[in-house]
Formats: structure tokens, C-alpha cells, sequence
């Protein structure tokens, strides 16, 4: 996860102190030591470091402190100050039924992405999104919002080519302005609106201009401003900038999976009393989360981030498929195509490592990377080997039990092996007779005797 060595030294710096006899000059000085690299590493503010580290001091070194309690308070003080500098108690962005947000930043933030991915987002969550481009500075920006847009299964108005060529000669604001006027009643349809701007490459008096004439034509509820966590400390002064000028109501950090200067992003916005309220975690449409600093540190220290990894399965998983498949199970059917869509939608929510970090738990637990790296490659087998089956054996997979043959077919047409083949039978077995007794739960079927048999059924089983 982002800021991976970050998580690793405060760990590490909480289990020695915690773990210490006594709490001496020595133990300290090296905790502060690996705990200021780390900091300074991932891009915070030196004068932050150098502020938490005195206080880190204070306490240490207090003889009136019993040891006991020296060291609560040693591991409270480096929780409550990381959670301050990352914004402390933050607010969520709560939208009114009728809302609009305008999209600023600079070029190359990430903006048009970040759009259709908060469009998703929102739509998952019973919100009727539409997706306005007003960005007619940029080559191809309009068509690029149109292939999101597409991605995320959402609705873009955009300024078409030939409205384009016709207004070619009209400054960029003002075909901006035509591009409202065009889809002003359209956009009536929809409870939740994502407006796109152009960017510079400085906050200047044009960009200034522009997004005010747009702020006016369009009125939106919310304005958010879009930086990459490259940036650094530099979002402090981006951050107070377009304060300033254009009053934003918060921040979106992008591109947070790809950098270890993350840090200096997220603390430069808490600096300016700018709220994260979302962060890029990845490159795919899902891969968007709320930014909640307790649950940011929840992570880093190993303890997971269970509401992270909800919104995540909520944003990845396809609510029809879901559907289709429990109304199958109400039916006694469950084939491998049915395994096949599930193993689609674990794909869609990212690599396993990612997820495993999110469970409560499992981050202490060290699960080794190789393995869960050999579980994804399993996965992608068994992927693999189900598109090489006909449809009478993805129906019937009872089949390929009687007919060997099919099994070595399957095998060398998908690259996998025979054992692969039947570890997928057997793990497709225990799943459908599992999620039969779940479905049959669900409505009341099984008493506590049941429920004991299919745990001791499945114990050490599954291998998913």
C-alpha cells in the first residue's frame, strides 16, 4: 500500500516500545531516528517532523512518568500527532439531493480520470450521474471524457466535433459557455452533476477568469481541486492558491499508489485546512476511496481498514451479477460460469496484496507476497481453463469427472495442468454446496446443528 515504509517504521517503533522493559534515552533516540527518515522519506513538512519528535521527547524523558504509563502514552501521543498532520477528525463531503461539483486543478493531475471515477462511485451509491466537459482548451480532453465516460457507464455532455469546428474561432470560455447552453436541459434529468475544466500549467489570471465565468454559468455546490500526491509539499501552496482565488471546498489527491512522497500531499492539505476527501489508489474506474485520516492510520499500522475495503467491494462488484447468481442458487443451479463471474469480479477489485492490507488482522498476520502471488496466478488458470471448456461442460461440470479426457483436453488448450483442472472441480464442489447452505440460511432452513456441520465441513478446505 502507499506509504508502505512509513507503516513498516511505526510499527516497528510502537512493538519496541511496548515490548521494552524500560524506556530508555537509547530506545527513544533510535525510534525518533527511524521514525524522522521515514517522514522526511515520504515528503512531510521537516518542521511537522522535528514538532512530533520534541513532543516524542517530552514524554520520554519525563521521570515522573512511570514506565507503565510512559509508554501508553508514547504510543497514543505517535497515534493522535500522525492523525493530526493527516487532517485529524475529518468530515465527509456530504452532497445535497440536487448537486453539482466543478473540477479544478492543473495539467496533468488527473482530473477527467478522477471525474469518471467519483461518477462511478456516486452511481454505485443510488446517485443519477451526468458528466459535463467544459475543458475546450485541451486536444482531445472532450473525447477522452467521452471514453471514461463510456467506461464508468455513465453519460458525458461534451462539445461535439462539428460544434467544435463551428466555434473554432469563439475563445475557449466562450465555447465552454455554448457547451452549458447546449445541454442546460438535459442536465436537468440528473440529481448529481461532475463538471471538468481545462488546467495550465500555473494558477494564472486566465485560468482565474475562466473557471469564475464557469463557477457563475454553472453555479456548482461543491468545488474540488484535483492534485497528484507527486506534488509533495507543493500542494501546500496549490492548495492555498486556488483557495484564495476560487474558494474550493476540498481536495482530491490522485495517483496515491505510485509514489512515496505521499505523505507531503496529504499533510500540506491538512496544513491549509483543505479536507482530503478522496484519494486515486489505482488506475482502474473503482479504484477510488474517502480519505478518512483515523482509517489511513488504521492501515499504515497494520490493523486494516475494513470500511476501505467495503467501499471497495461495493465499487467493483457488479450488483446484477450478484443478483443473478443468488437467484440461480434459489433455483439449485450454480455452474462454473457462475465461478467464472465471481473470479471476474475479485479481478476487477485490484491484487490481492492490496486487499489483504485492508482486513482487520491480516496485515499483522505477514501473509507472504509469493503466496498471495501464486493465488492470483491459480485464479487466472482457472480463468483460463473454464474458456476452453464447451458450454455442456461449464453446465455440467459433473462431466469432466467421468470423461477424463476432457480434463487433459481442457489442459492443453488453456496451458494449464490436469491438476489444476480438478483442483478447480473440487474448489467449484465445496463452493456451490457452501453457498447452497448459505442461501438456504438466508431464508431460515438451517438451525444451529446445521451450521456446526458445514463448519466443520469446510474447515481447511476452501483455498480461495
Amino acid at each position: 500500500m502507499v506509504l508502505e515504509k512509513l507503516g513498516s517504521t511505526l510499527k516497528s517503533g510502537i512493538k519496541k516500545i511496548s515490548n521494552a522493559i524500560f524506556v530508555d534515552k537509547k530506545l527513544i533516540d533510535a525510534i525518533i531516528k527511524d521514525i524522522q527518515k521515514s517522514l522526511i522519506e515520504a515528503d512531510v513538512n521537516i518542521e511537522l517532523v522535528f514538532a512530533l519528535t520534541q513532543k516524542i521527547k517530552k514524554i520520554a524523558y519525563d521521570e515522573s512518568i512511570q514506565n507503565i504509563d510512559k509508554k501508553e502514552q508514547l504510543v497514543k501521543l505517535i497515534h493522535d500527532e500522525i492523525l493530526q498532520i493527516l487532517g485529524g477528525d475529518q468530515k465527509e463531503l456530504k452532497l445535497p439531493k440536487k448537486a453539482s461539483i466543478m473540477f479544478l486543478g492543473l495539467y496533468g493531475a488527473g482530473k477527467t480520470t478522477t471525474i469518471a471515477k467519483l461518477g462511478k462511485y456516486y452511481a454505485k451509491r443510488g446517485r443519477k450521474v451526468a458528466l459535463l466537459g467544459l475543458d475546450t482548451q485541451r486536444p482531445a480532453a472532450m473525447e477522452q471524457l467521452q471514453q471514461m465516460a463510456d467506461k464508468a457507464k455513465l453519460p458525458a455532455f461534451i462539445e461535439s466535433k462539428e460544434d467544435a469546428k463551428k466555434n473554432k474561432k469563439l475563445t475557449h470560455t466562450k465555447r465552454s459557455l455554448e457547451v452549458i447552453k447546449q445541454h442546460k436541459k438535459d442536465l436537468t434529468k440528473y440529481d448529481l452533476i461532475l463538471i471538468d475544466t481545462a488546467g495550465r500549467d500555473g494558477l494564472n489570471k486566465e485560468l482565474i477568469k475562466e473557471i469564475k465565468t464557469l463557477d457563475k454559468a454553472t453555479k456548482p455546490t461543491h468545488r474540488l481541486l484535483v492534485m497528484p500526491a507527486d506534488v509533495g509539499q507543493a500542494a501546500k501552496t496549490q492548495a492555498d492558491e486556488f483557495q484564495k482565488a476560487l474558494s474550493i471546498d476540498g481536495v482530491i489527491i490522485t495517483r496515491m499508489d505510485g509514489t512515496s512522497k505521499a505523505g507531503g500531499a496529504l499533510t500540506a492539505c491538512a496544513e491549509t485546512k483543505a479536507p482530503v476527501f478522496f484519494i486515486g489508489v489505482g488506475e482502474q474506474i473503482h479504484e477510488i476511496e474517502t480519505f478518512n485520516p483515523e482509517s489511513f492510520i488504521q492501515r499504515l499500522l497494520g490493523m486494516g481498514d475494513l470500511q476501505a475495503l467495503l467501499e471497495h467491494v461495493k465499487s467493483a462488484t457488479d450488483e446484477t451479477q450478484t443478483q443473478r447468481i443468488e437467484d440461480r442458487l434459489k433455483e439449485g443451479k450454480f455452474t462454473l460460469l457462475d465461478l467464472y463471474s465471481q473470479l471476474e469480479q475479485m479481478n476487477k477489485m485490484g491484487s490481492m496484496d492490496k486487499l489483504v492490507g485492508m482486513i482487520p488482522g491480516m496485515s499483522a498476520a505477514k501473509v507472504p507476497k509469493d503466496a498471495l502471488d501464486k493465488q492470483e496466478a491459480k485464479m487466472k488458470n482457472w480463468k483460463s481453463a473454464i474458456s476452453s471448456m464447451t458450454e455442456d461442460e461449464i453446465e455440467n461440470p459433473e462431466i469432466l469427472e467421468k470423461q477424463t479426457t476432457r480434463i487433459q483436453r481442457i489442459a492443453k488448450g488453456s496451458g494449464t495442468t490436469t491438476t489444476e483442472i480438478r483442483e478447480l472441480l473440487k474448489q467449484y464442489k465445496l463452493l456451490k454446496e457452501m453457498m447452497g447452505m448459505q442461501s438456504g440460511m438466508a431464508d431460515g432452513e438451517i438451525d444451529q446443528k446445521m451450521m456446526q456441520k458445514m463448519a466443520k465441513k469446510f474447515k481447511g478446505k476452501m483455498k480461495f
